[in-house]
Order: structure tokens, then C-alpha cells, then sequence
């Protein structure tokens, strides 16, 4: 396992198959599309005023308190830390889930679990630390598709496991455990990167010579990272570059890396357009978040599971499909997004919200699914066309 110390041309290999690897373990959850039914069922035995009400809060409020902490570590720790805590709170997650009892322990599932979806940003954000630049958008595209691969898999195998072979959800369960536990050993074999994009950076000690100059002249000062043009990057990046005896302490680094923070913000939301685009991802996604969280609840008043063939599995692979198709679709169209982006905001965004009201008023199972794959679809082109 160590094909990174390799020739220079194959060292992306090995690191890109691994997290990959851990991509699609991480994500083969059969068991994540039947929650609710399990949590309302005779294994855990809990009421669905329960779920809603007092379980399933607690992801939506632990995973906002944990993202921006985490999303500081992970880059002081240099990614692998972060994927490693994320394998143990899945296996943590899984391990309650299977065994544990009561309002309180599935309420300690997801907290876990919120655990999990916060250090997700480890994931992405490694792979671009062991390779190199001209690489970005192949890695890229492989760790996106292996995961779209994984969720719709794993959807369709839940689906025929409850209806063809009749298995019960505590074993899709022990199924899920059994893959994050994999994506758990993957993550040990990960090379430890030695840069990350804020504390571990090597563009200060690679400055060229003569930067020193430019560096401490007062005018003008220097840009964010939204105002720098890519060729003048590793001149310009980073704080001003300190005589080569002069080590910084560790808190003076921390603190010229959040002053950096703080000014990177100013600087790129000065944009209006940065700053409302921004705006609706932030309320977008806390919105898809939402209806994530609570959509099994709806569907299991339109069709409770105790009483109803359950096709979770089967809606959620066809919705993770057709959004993949629609973010696809995205790159072959020959649009222009400034000037045709805030007329797809708008109506798409309309569409959204007509999907959800026909969820809420409707009583028909079938058109709450379909509202279902409509807003998912929806929300996923409209991510990408603000990516």
C-alpha cells in the first residue's frame, strides 16, 4: 500500500481507489431508507410522535453545532483524523441502532449521526490535498459517481430485501454496519497528507524570490482568495512571509489564519451576487435537510408501514437518478448561468415549494412520492448550477 511513493504520474492512484473505497462503503446504507418503519416497529417499538417530535430534532441541532468547529479541525488536522472519527460515529451510530433501547439512546444515534454528517467535509476535501492541481476535476467526477453508485445500490438492495426476500429491518441494519465498518479499515490506509488549504499550507515557504518586497509593499494590499488570479496565486496567497529565522508560535498561526478567515468573508461577500447565491444554497439546503429528515414521517402517515407495502428503497433510488441526471444534464447544456442563473433560481425554486405543498395536502401515497422525486431532482440542478 504505499503505490504514493511511486512515480510521480501514478501517485494519485492509490490515494483516489481508497477514498473511494470509502466513499461508496460509507454510503452503502440499505438500511437508511426504512428509519422510520424500523424506529416505529416492533424492534425499537417507539411512536411516531416520538420520532418526530423528540429523535429526529437532535440531528437537525447537534449537525449545526458541529459543522463549523469541524470543519476547523479537519483542516488543522489534516483530513485522515476527520475521516477516521467519521468511520467510528457511523460504527457508533449503527452499534445503537441495532442494540440500544428507548427515546435516549435514539436520540444518542443522532447525535452520532450528526457527527457523521458533519465531518463529510473531510471527504471531499482530502483527495485534493495528495494530488495534484490538473488532476482536481478527474478525482472530482470519480468521487462523486462512486457515491450517486453507492446510494442508488444501496436504495434498490434494501428495496428487494423487505419485498422479494422478506428480510426484516434489523438485518438491513446489521448489513449497514458491516459496510461502514469497511469504509472504517479503508480509512486506515490513507496517506497522511502534509498540506491543507488554511493551516498546513506550502505556498508561504515556496514564495519566489522577491515576493518578500512585494509582500511588504503597503500598496496595494493584498487580495482574498475570491479577488487573486490563479497565476499570481502562490505569490499572493497567504500571510506576508516572515525572514526565514522568524518562526511564528502556534497561536500566532491560529490567529493569522482566522484573521485570513475573517478577511476572505469580507472580501468575497462583497459580491451581491456571491452573497444572494450564497444565501439561497444556505436556505436550500437547510431546507432539503429538512425534508430529508421528516420525509419518511410523511410517508408513513400517507401509508403506515405496519399496514402498507413500504417502497422507500425503490423511491429513493429512482430520486437519487433522476438527480443525478439533472446535475449531469447541467454540463451539456449550453446555457448562460449569468444571465439565465437568477430566471432558474426562481423558477425552479417555485417548482420546489409546488412539490411540497403537494405533499402536505395531498392524501395520496403515489403523489407524495412523486412530489418527492420533483423537489429532489429540482434541488440537486439547482446546487449544481450554483457550484
Amino acid at each position: 500500500m504505499d503505490c504514493w511513493k511511486g512515480a510521480e504520474g501514478h501517485s494519485w492512484i492509490c490515494p483516489t481507489l481508497i477514498i473511494c473505497a470509502n466513499g461508496f462503503f460509507s454510503t452503502m446504507r440499505p438500511s437508511e431508507a426504512f428509519l422510520t418503519p424500523y424506529l416505529t416497529g416492533p424492534d425499537k417499538n417507539l411512536t411516531i410522535e416520538e420520532v418526530t417530535n423528540q429523535i429526529f430534532p437532535v440531528w437537525t441541532y447537534s449537525y449545526l453545532a458541529l459543522l463549523f468547529p469541524v470543519f476547523l479541525v479537519t483542516d488543522y488536522v489534516r483530513y485522515k483524523p476527520v475521516l477516521l472519527l467519521q468511520g467510528i460515529s457511523f460504527i457508533v451510530t449503527w452499534l445503537l441502532l441495532l442494540f440500544a433501547h428507548g427515546v435516549v439512546a435514539m436520540q444518542l444515534v443522532e447525535f452520532f449521526y450528526g457527527m457523521v454528517t458533519a465531518t463529510e467535509v473531510a471527504y471531499y476535501a482530502y483527495i485534493y490535498s495528495v494530488v495534484s492541481t490538473d488532476r482536481y476535476r478527474r478525482v472530482t467526477s470519480y468521487c462523486r459517481s462512486i457515491t450517486l453508485a453507492a446510494a442508488t445500490a444501496a436504495a434498490v438492495l434494501g428495496q428487494l430485501l423487505v419485498s422479494l426476500a422478506d428480510v426484516s429491518y434489523f438485518h438491513l441494519n446489521a448489513i449497514t454496519l458491516a459496510s461502514v465498518s469497511l469504509a472504517f479499515v479503508c480509512s486506515f490506509f490513507l496517506p497522511m497528507p502534509q498540506k491543507s488549504m488554511f493551516f498546513h499550507r506550502k505556498d508561504v515557504s515556496q514564495t519566489p524570490p522577491g515576493a518578500d518586497q512585494a509582500a511588504a509593499a503597503p500598496d496595494p494590499p493584498r487580495p482574498s482568495r475570491c479577488q487573486e488570479d490563479e497565476s499570481s496565486a502562490p505569490a499572493a496567497r497567504g500571510p506576508a512571509p516572515e525572514r526565514q529565522d522568524d518562526t511564528p508560535s502556534p497561536q500566532q498561526h491560529v490567529l493569522r489564519v482566522l484573521v485570513q478567515l475573517s478577511t476572505d468573508l469580507r472580501d468575497c461577500y462583497s459580491s451581491r451576487k456571491l452573497l444572494y447565491w450564497s444565501l439561497w444554497w444556505a436556505l436550500a439546503t437547510a431546507g432539503f435537510n429538512q425534508v430529508l429528515n421528516y420525509i419518511q414521517v410523511l410517508w408513513d402517515f400517507r401509508a403506515p408501514s405496519h399496514s402498507s407495502a413500504v417502497y422507500n428503497g425503490a423511491v429513493e433510488a429512482l430520486a437519487t437518478f433522476l438527480s443525478s441526471a439533472t446535475s449531469m444534464a447541467v454540463g451539456y447544456v449550453k446555457v448562460n448561468w449569468d444571465l439565465s442563473g437568477e430566471l432558474a433560481l426562481g423558477i425552479f425554486s417555485a417548482v420546489d415549494a409546488g412539490s411540497l405543498f403537494l405533499m402536505h395536502f395531498t392524501d395520496n401515497i403515489w403523489a407524495c412520492y412523486a412530489g418527492y422525486l420533483v423537489f429532489k431532482a429540482c434541488y440537486m440542478l439547482l446546487i449544481t448550477i450554483a457550484t
